[in-house]
């Protein structure tokens, strides 16, 4: 499951056949993104579309590694734009599939937030080859009206007051980090833990795995938990927070001073985009990190872009919504990355649900 996943994966604009064409029957300003549905709205596009010569084929994904494969499979041929996840750029840029950024001409880029000028992440040898996109945050989602006071990662591993009413992502990664926060652990060390870190890991999520009522895979479901009261208090996407707060229910959201996990996905163009295309494809980028598209995605979506162009545009209500009427929020990032030991850390996390 992924949190995209709240959207239908569908094919846009034309029919592709198999997964790519063999040739693109476009003028060479056609250009074709793949992307999630959620992004490339027409309304979100309609500006752009209506004053440029550019003209925009929609392919859409439903999960990073669907989007991964077909381009291993050949779509970088064909394909001028994608959007990949910040921590999964370096699988694309592993497998030669990316070119980097020309940021002379995509002047917006100069409106990035420094915490994505500064992440590490999506760069090879100091060029970005995934250049931050949109982004949120993974909170703790509480009842407020069943809780006595505001919790943090502490809640899903002491005290019994709670237990039989918490929830956890089922997700190995996620999971390990939020236990890695709560003992301390370093973000410099959180994904390359050792042996005796991970057997400590392991002991508190067994801790953990007593005081659950479900490790979750459906938001949906978490949200019809929290609106009967079954559980109080997960780690959460945000939407639970909005939509029960829009039926009337007390509802709060924390973000630990220990670390909170964000997210954030780029756009990334293919090696083999070249000429016209590629003008097209920059233009289009510039566009996506400019002040048009970043209030509606902020009011349609409510997404947040990577760069302030649209920040002045929107009301309080609207940058709160979205996190950034208050950036010390970045300051407490923690950025998922890829483990080394990955397969360990499933297996780990498969065994404490068995147990």
């Amino acid at each position: 499951m992924d949190r995209r996943n709240f959207f239908k994966t569908a094919m846009a604009s034309v029919a592709l056949g198999a997964l790519f064409p063999a040739s693109r029957a476009f003028a060479d300003t056609d250009i074709l993104w793949m992307t999630w549905e959620n992004l490339a709205k027409d309304d979100y596009l309609s500006p752009f579309l209506s004053t440029s010569d550019v003209s925009l084929t929609k392919t859409f994904i439903g999960t990073d590694d669907e989007q991964f494969a077909k381009l291993r499979a050949g779509g970088a041929s064909s394909v001028d734009l994608i959007t990949p996840g910040l921590d999964k750029v370096e699988f694309y840029t592993a497998s030669d599939l990316l070119q980097p950024i020309d940021f002379d001409k995509v002047p917006n880029a100069a409106l990035l937030y420094d915490t994505f000028k500064k992440t590490p992440l999506g760069k090879v040898d100091g060029e970005t080859y995934g250049i931050p996109f949109y982004w949120g945050i993974n909170p703790i989602v509480y009842r407020a009206d069943l809780m006595d006071e505001e919790p943090d990662w502490s809640v899903f591993f002491e005290g019994d007051k709670y237990d039989g009413k918490l929830a956890m992502r089922d997700y190995a990664l996620e999971g390990i980090m939020i236990a890695a926060m709560y003992l301390g652990i370093p973000e410099e060390e959180m994904f390359d833990l050792d042996d005796a870190q991970l057997a400590e890991v392991k002991k508190v999520l067994m801790i953990q795995k007593s005081k659950l009522r479900t490790y979750w895979n459906s938001i949906g479901d978490l949200t019809n938990l929290f609106a009967t009261g079954e559980v109080v208090c997960a780690f959460s996407w945000v939407p639970p927070y909005y939509d029960l707060r829009a039926k009337g229910i007390d509802m709060g959201m924390a973000k630990p001073k220990e670390g909170v996990i964000g997210w954030c996905d780029t756009i990334a163009v293919p090696k083999g985009v070249t000429g016209d295309r590629l003008d097209a494809t920059f233009e289009l980028v510039n566009y996506l990190l400019g002040p048009e598209y970043g209030k509606k995605l902020a009011v349609g979506g409510p997404y947040a872009q990577s760069t302030s162009a649209a920040r002045d545009m929107l009301s309080a209500e609207e940058q709160e919504k979205i996190f950034i009427n208050d950036l010390s929020v970045m300051d407490n990032f923690v950025w998922k990355k890829n483990p080394p030991r990955y397969n360990e850390w499933v297996a780990l996390w498969n065994e404490v649900k068995a147990s």
